[in-house]
C-alpha cells in the first residue's frame, strides 16, 4: 500500500474537518494487526457539506478533476459506496456512508488513534469484529478471528 498517500489523505481529512470513520484493514493496522491492503477503506457522513469538504481534502492531495463527481446524492442513494482511484493507481480509496442495512456510519463505534500527529477516529476493535465475522470473504473471517483472539472479544 502506498503508507504517504494514505497519510497525506488523512491529514487533509483532519485539516478540512471531515466527518469519517477508518474502517478495514487500515483500521486493523492502527489497532495493532498488521495486514496488508490496497485501499484505504471510510465511511463519511453523507450530507452535503461534509461531502464538499471531503473532495476539498481529496482535491489538496490529489490533482483530479474525477474527485468532482463524488456526491452527497450518490453516498445518501441506494448503493452508498464509491471507490476513488487516484491517478497514481497505486492504491484506492471506499468511500461508504453504510454498508447495507447493517451499518451507517453512525453506528460505527470508534477509538481516536494518534497516527503520525493525525487525529484518526478509528473502528475499535469490538466495531472490526462485528463488521468482518460474517461475510463471505475468507480474509474478513479471518481478520474477524484474530481481532477476537486478540482482543478478548467475546462473540
Amino acid at each position: 500500500m502506498n503508507a504517504d498517500a494514505v497519510i497525506a489523505v488523512l491529514r487533509a481529512l483532519e485539516r478540512e474537518g471531515v466527518r469519517y470513520k477508518v474502517v478495514g484493514a487500515v483500521a486493523l493496522n492502527f489497532v495493532g494487526l498488521p495486514r496488508a491492503t490496497q485501499d484505504l477503506d471510510i465511511f463519511v457522513a453523507a450530507d452535503e457539506e461534509n461531502i464538499g469538504r471531503l473532495r476539498a481534502a481529496l482535491r489538496s492531495v490529489f490533482d483530479d478533476p474525477e474527485i468532482a463527481g463524488i456526491s452527497a446524492a450518490d453516498l445518501a442513494g441506494e448503493y452508498p459506496a464509491i471507490q476513488y482511484v487516484p491517478p497514481s493507481g497505486t492504491f484506492h480509496i471506499d468511500i461508504l456512508s453504510r454498508l447495507g442495512e447493517a451499518f451507517r456510519f453512525e453506528d460505527i463505534e470508534v477509538e481516536e488513534r494518534l497516527v503520525e500527529g493525525i487525529r484518526v477516529p478509528v473502528a475499535t476493535p469490538r466495531m472490526l469484529f462485528l463488521m468482518k465475522k460474517d461475510t463471505v470473504r475468507p480474509q474478513d473471517r479471518a481478520d474477524a478471528d484474530r481481532l477476537r483472539r486478540q482482543f478478548n472479544i467475546k462473540d
